[in-house]
């Protein structure tokens, strides 16, 4: 680097701000509790609760949990749909002393399991409808829907004596791993505080209503949940998966209108799919600021939404290892990519070229980030967390960690930062990051498969998806349903490839290594196989089949093809429902579309078995296990959070 880039980088790296370092994420909700007891806090449905209200449930739950041994790095996992008592749970974990570790009921049981047992939970809070879930695991199981918050012995005990500092943990949250196993990133109350003192400066501190629709077990949720009630707002809290399963009073456009929302944040594929509704796109007119990220924002959508809603709109980027946002990018009218941005309060960047020195500006290297926001690492995962988190060898005298991101940026010359890409083989779709050897380490453990890789690749409507490329062992037989059914025995459904494709060996390189460019030659086409098993012949299988061409960008779908294969995902699902409520004049159960996911299977469900009633019976019978799989899936997600994240 040149004497000037080095004074340029030295100038943009200069983001320092006081923040309260020495409190807590909960000392924060409690003050804004005594200012305005009496003012809603959140709002679930038809239910809401008032700032007063929600600390002293918070409290009082925190009281039980003391007496329970929660302290000061003690995890607490929360399993529950998005919900008062959710909210309640969360401020009473971090009130307790302890960290709340966030388990979406969708997951499958195997990961649940393995999440609780690998963090050693003590105390498990949910809803009665999932105990049963929890029942193998050594925590206390506590179900908030039966909890007496009223009983005299819990309120009336004084909170025990809590000298908690704020180096203390604040959650545990799990992200996909490379070895084939999650690892939990551990988050402290100071990296949350700093984060909250980052996002004064880039949003604003003016109070308003936040509609939240993200899941707890993605951090972006932090900002949503709790940075909003340290800071006096008003939270939303949008139920079914994502929000577009809600209809009516509670759907996202109705919510907004409604409730007078003024903040909104979400992945870009998510608002691309809630701006194909007009009602959307002039609900979203009245917000005052919308958050997009998670994952690349194209630069064509960002231009066509910034004049289409005239909100404030940021491109958001960070991963869970620096504190949810990291660096932040106001859109403007702009070409080329857009930027994520420059550095949050608290918050330094590096480019580093492949021999660790600082790349010059403009030059491609990895980005790594320093400052306040920097997490502990990685529970129990020391190796892995001295690989990802190191010393800041260039400036020694500021005594932080550096977290190697594994994402290759540049600088542009006025500060911004440009994304361009991965170092290695994470992936990031629909703003879930996913280490693609994990799911290589699940399917390669199926009997019938000799060697996998998995790729990501963009379908005919553009939409990232993940492809398995399979080569099976000698003389056995496996389908691709066989192995996705597999997967979803330990993974969660954003894991699970859109497509199987089996190969009789793996390409490599001449130096014997596989080579997964040369995958591309065998590129998935799910177009090529869509039209089997005949065309419409009914006017509710057309329109069934006209909703799902238009989500999966194909010029023909098949009465027979089960849509999954297809890579139809519970977003595009979601958004097809809307669409088909809206067409059909009723209410659509999104459970549905799992149960029957072929078009002649669902036209005839819908139509009350008249449609095609002689083959609706094959139909719905085809892959009885694999349906069964999903429905039980499905029904826990359609209730559970938002699948955007990060």
């Amino acid at each position: 680097m040149t004497s000037q880039d080095k004074a340029r980088l030295a100038e943009w790296n200069l983001t320092d701000v006081e923040f309260e370092s020495d409190k807590c994420v909960h000392d924060l909700i409690e003050a804004q509790a005594f200012l305005t007891p009496g003012k809603t806090a959140v709002i679930c449905r038809d239910r809401s609760l008032t700032y007063r209200d929600l600390w002293e449930k918070a409290r009082r739950l925190a009281i039980h949990l003391r007496g329970l041994g929660v302290g000061p790095e003690t995890i607490v996992a929360i399993m529950m749909d998005r919900s008062l008592d959710m909210m309640v749970a969360l401020i009473g974990v971090l009130k307790a002393g302890g960290a709340y570790l966030p388990l979406d009921p969708a997951f499958p049981a195997e990961r649940i399991a393995f999440m609780l047992k690998d963090s050693d939970a003590r105390v498990a809070l949910t809803h009665s409808s999932y105990r049963n879930r929890l029942a193998e695991s050594p925590a206390t199981v506590i179900a908030l829907d039966d909890f007496d918050f009223d009983d005299e012995r819990t309120y009336s005990r004084e909170m025990p004596t809590n000298i908690q500092p704020a180096s203390s943990l604040a959650y545990l949250i799990y992200t996909s791993g490379s070895t084939g196993t999650p690892k939990g990133v551990m988050v402290e109350h100071r990296n949350v505080i700093s984060f909250f003192a980052g996002m004064d400066r880039v949003i604003g501190v003016e109070q308003g209503v936040w509609l939240a629709v993200t899941s707890i077990s993605f951090d972006i949720s932090v900002l949503e949940l709790l940075w909003t009630l340290s800071r006096g707002f008003t939270v939303v809290l949008q139920t079914g998966k994502n929000g577009l399963a809600a209809t009516g009073d509670y759907s996202i456009a109705a919510q907004i209108a409604r409730h007078r929302v003024t903040h909104f944040q979400c992945t870009p594929t998510l608002a691309r799919s809630l701006m194909r509704f007009p009602e959307t796109v002039s609900a979203m007119q009245a917000l005052r600021k919308v958050l997009l990220g998670g994952e690349a924002l194209p630069l064509s959508f960002a231009n066509w939404l910034r004049k289409a809603i005239g909100a404030e709109i940021f491109n958001m980027y960070g991963p869970t290892e620096t504190t949810v946002w990291s660096t932040t990018h106001k859109l403007v009218g702009t070409a080329g990519s857009v930027p994520i941005g420059k550095p949050i309060a608290n918050t330094r960047t590096y480019i580093v070229d492949e021999q660790g020195m600082l790349a010059p500006i403009g030059a491609a290297g990895e980005l790594y980030i320093g400052g306040a926001g920097v997490t502990r690492g990685y529970f129990r995962r020391p190796e892995l967390t001295a690989e990802r988190f190191i010393a800041n060898s260039f400036h020694p005298e500021l005594d932080d960690k550096l977290y190697r991101t594994g994402d290759l940026a540049r600088y542009r010359d006025d500060g911004e930062i440009e994304f361009i890409g991965r170092t290695d083989q994470q992936v990031k779709i629909r703003g879930f990051r996913i280490e693609l050897g994990e799911i290589e380490t699940v399917l390669g453990a199926h009997p019938a498969v000799q060697e996998v890789l998995v790729a990501a690749y963009r379908d005919r409507a553009d939409n990232l998806q993940l492809a398995a490329y399979v080569v099976p062992k000698p003389n056995v037989s496996v389908s691709p349903q066989e192995l996705k059914l597999h997967a979803r025995n330990e993974l969660p459904e954003y894991m699970i490839p859109a497509v199987v494709n089996f190969l009789s060996a793996m390409p490599l390189t001449p130096n014997g290594k596989t080579d997964r460019k040369a995958l591309s030659s065998h590129s998935p086409d799910a177009a090529a196989e869509s039209a089997k098993g005949g065309y419409a012949s009914t006017e509710m299988e057309r329109i069934i089949a006209e909703l799902w061409q238009d989500s999966l960008a194909l010029d023909a779908v098949g009465l027979q093809f089960n849509l999954f294969d297809l890579g139809a995902n519970s977003l595009s699902v979601a958004e097809v429902a809307m669409s088909l409520r809206q067409r059909l004049k009723r209410e659509i159960p999104l459970t549905d579309f799992f149960a029957y996911p072929t078009i002649a299977a669902l036209a005839a469900h819908l139509s009350g078995g008249n449609d095609r009633s002689g083959d609706s019976k094959d139909l719905v019978d085809h892959g009885a296990a694999r349906r069964q799989a999903l429905l039980a899936r499905s029904r826990a997600a359609s209730a559970s959070g938002s699948e955007a994240s990060k």
